[in-house]
């Protein structure tokens, strides 16, 4: 099955509970964690991630573009969320990492940037529940798809396959209508989109845009 998951970084920051309301027909809540450090911008904490879990049932897939994510891990938990990806450039304990996110009860990702080759996921795949592969730079929402990054993807489904894993990919950068099919042929099953979701005035319809673009796709 295909999950959407609009990213709350293209959303208006003045009114995000509001915001969480015209998003309700998605299966997941993206939630980009930025540090300005790791990424150029900063964004959200736990604090806020808190106060929005009191506003949704949707679960809620909490990204985090931060050094030193290891730190941060139980107060993302404490905080509600649902699913924690952390980047294999940021954590040099990655297996430990994802372990403590597992402990805790939620899922556990592992983010990897367009320039990171696939193979650096051998090593930690099988600690995993997701792979999340970023299709744009990250940093910034409505930046344009990132082509070259298909491939990659399919690399990483081949080697889900190969070694008989239960684990899902997620891709997050530059999704809509359009880049969703190619994705989703790559082996992609959750799809992050931001600004195709939250630039359109109706909601509901730019999410089903997206489900109706790959209903008849497969990997």
């Amino acid at each position: 099955m295909i999950r959407i998951a609009p990213s709350l970084l293209s959303a208006d920051f003045a009114r995000l509970a509001d915001e969480l309301d015209t998003v309700a027909s998605a299966d997941l809540l993206h939630l980009d964690v930025m540090d300005g450090h790791f990424v150029p911008n900063l964004t959200i904490g736990p604090a806020i991630v808190k106060a929005l879990r009191a506003r949704t049932k949707l679960p809620f897939d909490c990204h985090l573009m931060i050094s030193d994510p290891q730190r941060y891990i139980d107060r993302f938990l404490d905080a509600g969320a649902d699913m924690i990806s952390i980047h294999i450039e940021a954590e040099p304990h990655l297996q430990r990492a994802l372990q403590m996110i597992r402990d805790g009860g939620a899922l556990a990702g592992i983010a990897i940037n367009p320039a990171t080759p696939a193979e650096s996921l051998s090593t930690a795949i099988e600690f995993c529940d997701y792979v999340l592969a970023m299709t744009v730079n990250p940093g910034f929402g409505g930046q344009r798809f990132i082509e070259p990054v298909v491939p990659k993807i399919r690399h990483i489904s081949r080697l889900i396959r190969e070694r008989g894993l239960r684990v899902e990919i997620e891709v997050d950068g530059g999704v809509d209508a359009k880049t969703a099919p190619h994705v989703v042929a790559a082996g992609a099953t959750i799809l992050v989109a931001g600004s195709a979701v939250f630039g359109e005035t109706n909601r509901a319809d730019a999410i089903e845009r997206i489900r109706s673009a790959v209903h008849t796709v497969s990997a």
